[in-house]
């Protein structure tokens, strides 16, 4: 493994695998971007990020700019003289400066197969859109949103049950694997350059409030894609007796006779509640009301009057 010197710059827990990989395979870790600490939770405490926790394990100097384009940051970043910056779900944009700065390049690690899904919530909207594979790309950066040239995919399937949380977890060790080998053929100079086809891209938005709620005249399939989807974050809600009901497992049912309304309640069983779409049942499996623990369906219907016939919105 040839050696490199990187400036690694990224936040979440989708990050830590790379950031550990690096390490791994010996790299000189010139400083950690991180974004500040922030304060978190019902008492407002500072809370840490994910890949600060695990530079300081490292002891890895962590540096953590309100914003990037700050002079100072700036000033550090070109005294550091990096041959690689890496970047993995950072959380802020890169300047033409900073892109410019290193010798071979910055290079993303970016949980989709570019040019499908660019943005924000690549693995969300994989799998509301009931996409059957999703996968991991490096590529080398540009002053576009995940526009740059690609270097490295690698494929994964994903089921009819998986959820946001599973392929995430699933992804980010994949991603740390295909860094590993790009940074080999970039240190080689033998990474290829593959420029992304515009006209098929597709753009996976910021998450919004709108997106959560369920419309149960959907068909069946469309309601589990969008639980799974936003499970464990930020979760699919419907509204029981104008209260949220958050709903985080589901199963397609069967195909429903002639008299349908959508939302309407057909049966509730020991485990579920049994609901109609626009074609056929689903399975509430596991759903949780605020500020309450995560239930059964059963349970719930049980403990909160839902019987067959009463509509949920």
């Amino acid at each position: 493994m040839t050696k490199l010197r990187i400036v690694y710059m990224g936040t979440p827990d989708f990050a830590v695998p790379c950031l550990d990989r690096l390490v791994e395979d010996g790299h000189e870790i010139l400083a950690v971007v991180t974004q500040p600490d922030r304060p978190k939770g019902r008492g407002q405490k500072l809370a840490v990020s994910p890949v600060k926790v695990a530079a300081l394990a490292y002891n890895l100097p962590v540096l953590q700019p309100v914003k990037i384009k700050e002079a100072d940051f700036m000033e550090k970043m070109a005294a550091l003289a990096p041959d690689v910056i890496v970047v993995v779900a950072f959380g802020q944009f890169l300047p033409k400066q900073l892109l410019e700065l290193p010798s071979l390049g910055c290079i993303n690690v970016h949980a989709s197969l570019l040019p499908y899904y660019r943005g924000a919530a690549p693995i969300h909207w994989a799998i509301i859109n009931g996409e059957v594979t999703t996968g991991i790309t490096t590529m080398y950066m540009d002053v576009g949103m995940d526009t740059g040239d690609s270097i490295l995919k690698a494929q994964i399937p994903i089921g009819v049950n998986d959820t946001t949380g599973e392929v995430h977890d699933r992804l980010m060790l994949l991603g740390a694997q295909v860094l590993s080998e790009t940074l080999e053929l970039i240190a080689q100079k033998r990474a290829p350059r593959t420029p992304q086809d515009n006209t098929i891209a597709t753009y996976a938005s910021l998450l919004k409030r709108e997106h959560e709620k369920i419309s149960w005249c959907q068909s069946a399939t469309a309601i589990h894609n969008l639980v799974r989807g936003l499970n464990p974050w930020p979760g699919a809600y419907c509204l029981h007796n104008n209260n949220i009901l958050k709903v985080w497992k589901t199963e397609i049912g069967n195909t429903m006779g002639e008299d349908v309304l959508p939302g309407r309640i057909e049966a509730v069983t020991n485990d579920a509640i049994v609901v109609q779409t626009s074609n056929q049942n689903v399975l509430l499996l596991e759903v949780q009301p605020a500020n309450k623990r995560r239930m059964t369906g059963g349970e719930y219907a049980r403990g909160y009057g839902l019987k067959p016939g009463d509509v949920i919105i």
